[in-house]
């Protein structure tokens, strides 16, 4: 496991973007405490965006939706609320002595990737270098306003 940032960093209801061996990730603190962390990347729109969508629930599960096309991700599967057959990779979390540590996607929580929604389904076909396979930088700050 890798230790990404500190658990106070992390606001409730708030997501944060880190980089892990190469890869964009989502933290996300929740209301009671808990922390996620998801792949960062929307497979609906191509864009590493999840890391900004908004907190919530539906019953009991802890999820997020995507402030691109709204829909709503389990927080602990990584599974598409909207659309079972879609899904982001899950990892697995620690907070150990006050530090979040993130480890490797768990098993069976591995997204499919981009090409199990089709890109063309969404219109994001042949964007090119700066389109859905381009890789963002991270500027690691918490999503929605808050502060480092």
């Amino acid at each position: 496991m890798m230790m990404v940032c500190s658990y106070d960093e992390l606001l409730p209801e708030r997501g944060v973007a880190a980089l892990l061996d190469g890869r964009q990730i989502a933290l996300f603190r929740t209301h009671t405490g808990e922390v996620f962390a998801l792949g960062n990347q929307d497979p609906f729109s191509g864009a590493n965006v999840l890391s900004r969508g908004i907190v919530g629930s539906r019953g009991e599960v802890p999820t997020v939706a995507s402030p691109m096309f709204k829909q709503v991700f389990d927080l602990r599967t990584g599974v598409c609320l909207d659309d079972p057959g879609v899904g982001v990779t899950a990892y697995a979390v620690e907070v150990r002595d006050g530090l979040v540590l993130v480890g490797a996607a768990e098993a069976g929580r591995e997204a499919p990737g981009l090409d199990a929604v089709g890109l063309d389904a969404v219109g994001l076909d042949g964007l090119g270098e700066a389109g859905a396979g381009a890789e963002p930088a991270v500027d690691a700050a918490p999503a929605a306003g808050g502060a480092r």
